[in-house]
């Protein structure tokens, strides 16, 4: 398959707006379900792009910024996953081998803003101290412009320019190497879903792991649909049990105030 000028170029509006997304963390669309989604819409092939995203979600399910450090960048991983699956017939699962490398170049590119754009600070904290905020408001835009043209150009060149050098890579490459992409791209989920249950998982939650495992492995289902039912059933039983609980408590608290009180 082939990315047009105005696929590419489209593929690099989307990215900026991303781009800008994850800079500032507002609405959350950087993930890569959303991320391949889209850019499976742009293709002309959502089912490709539904699964490379999901598959590239979970395998980024646990990464996460803290403070200054930067895991391997979701966005250019969404977007990539989806394009080279697409361009080359890849299965998705191969195709998140593919892209780290691309995730990985935007997440030092992205480390070097952070360094560089430090020179900006002392003249932010000079406009600070006098009041003068649209100075403040002009160093904001331009950084965040400067990341979002950055992820537009990175994209448009790895997407639309390298379509046929990647190509020509999948191609020549032997088939040991490629079935290992597969098998490693097959584990990332895994690992990363791993990764997010390590910091998340509470014991009182497991019983509803071992629930979900069991009807995902031991009992025939078309879609995922049904599992998604369940456990949305669950989530709010556990919701109202927890309020309830709550709600308990605190009649609990204030019955024994009245008591001490009456003392």
């Amino acid at each position: 398959m082939e990315i047009t000028l105005g696929q590419g170029i489209a593929l690099a509006l989307l990215a900026i707006i991303l781009g800008v997304d994850f800079w500032l963390e507002a609405l959350f669309i950087f993930r890569p379900i959303i991320v391949g989604t889209l850019t499976g819409l742009i293709l002309g092939d959502l089912e490709t792009g539904l699964i490379a995203g999901g598959l590239t979600e979970l395998a980024f399910a646990g990464l996460t910024p803290a403070g200054g450090t930067q895991p391997p960048n979701p966005v250019l991983a969404g977007i990539m996953t989806t394009v080279i699956a697409f361009t080359t017939g890849t299965d998705p699962k191969t195709a998140i081998g593919l892209a780290l490398p691309f995730s990985i170049l935007m997440q030092y590119i992205i480390l070097f803003y952070y360094s560089s754009f430090s020179l900006f600070m002392g003249k932010a904290d000079r406009a600070a101290e006098s009041g003068d905020t649209k100075a403040i408001v002009k160093i904001n835009v331009l950084l965040t412009l400067i990341v979002a043209v950055t992820y537009g150009i990175v994209v448009f060149l790895s997407a639309y320019v390298a379509q046929d050098a990647m190509k020509t890579l999948v191609n020549a490459m032997p088939g040991w190497l490629s079935h290992g992409l597969e098998i490693a791209g097959g584990i990332l989920p895994a690992v990363g879903f791993g990764m997010l249950l390590k910091v998340m998982l509470k014991a009182n939650y497991v019983p509803y792991l071992i629930i979900g495992f069991f009807i995902a492995t031991f009992i025939e289902i078309p879609n995922l649909l049904p599992i998604a039912v369940i456990g949305a059933a669950l989530a709010l039983y556990e919701y109202y049990r927890s309020k309830e609980l709550q709600a308990n408590l605190v009649n609990a608290a204030s019955k024994g105030d009245d008591f001490s009180g009456g003392i």
